[in-house]
């Protein structure tokens, strides 16, 4: 089980670059541009597609493995206020990103907003107000823990560098993704070595 936690950000990763080179005339169609405006309808725009149940499913799997994998961190660290709320979090986020599955509406329509299109704006809205906290707290539950306490500046470094990245959008986003991606993936990596 534990191995199957590494998948999430390698999957979600993977996917996300080759819907992106396959579909690359469909996103610039949406008005989506690599470098100056790379936020504009992507990645959620990926799902609007040729082959948006791909991304939909990846959604939906990289989201629930970020919640086990928060679950597993939830079990794995020493029982604390820290511990608990930040994995909490944790687990929050990864449902949020799993709910990213409900389709987004392109930027630019001539319709109103779907309902399916304001749930995903909303757990796009849940994920930046549950994954930064999460990073934030499980920095001060790995200080607690012998074995996870090296990870603690790691944590509040690599929040540091996303969060800003993140608030930026252009290029910038993609440090981002690329920040929380690897950090999901050492976390994954350290509670497969427990």
């Amino acid at each position: 089980m534990k191995r199957i936690l590494l998948l999430g950000p390698v999957l979600f990763a993977s996917v996300l670059t080759v819907l992106t080179f396959v579909n690359y005339d469909f996103l610039r169609s949406l008005g989506w541009h690599p470098l100056h405006d790379p936020t504009f309808d992507w990645p959620s725009g990926l799902a609007l597609g040729p082959y948006g149940w791909v991304m939909t499913a990846t959604f939906i799997v990289s989201g629930t493995l970020m919640a086990l994998l928060a679950s597993r961190l939830f079990l794995n660290l020493k029982p604390a206020p820290a511990s608990r709320v930040g994995a909490t979090l944790f687990v929050f986020s990864g449902l949020a990103l799993a709910a990213l599955a409900f389709t987004t509406d392109p930027t630019i329509r001539d319709t109103p907003a779907t309902w399916h299109g304001r749930l995903h704006d909303l757990a796009f809205i849940l994920l930046g107000l549950t994954l930064f906290p999460a990073m934030i707290v499980l920095g001060f539950a790995f200080l607690q823990n012998e074995k996870w306490k090296d990870l603690s500046l790691y944590t509040w470094l690599t929040l540091a560098l996303a969060a800003p990245a993140f608030a930026l959008k252009g290029a910038a986003f993609y440090i981002f993704l690329f920040a929380i991606l690897v950090w999901n993936e050492v976390v994954a990596l350290r509670l497969n070595q427990e």
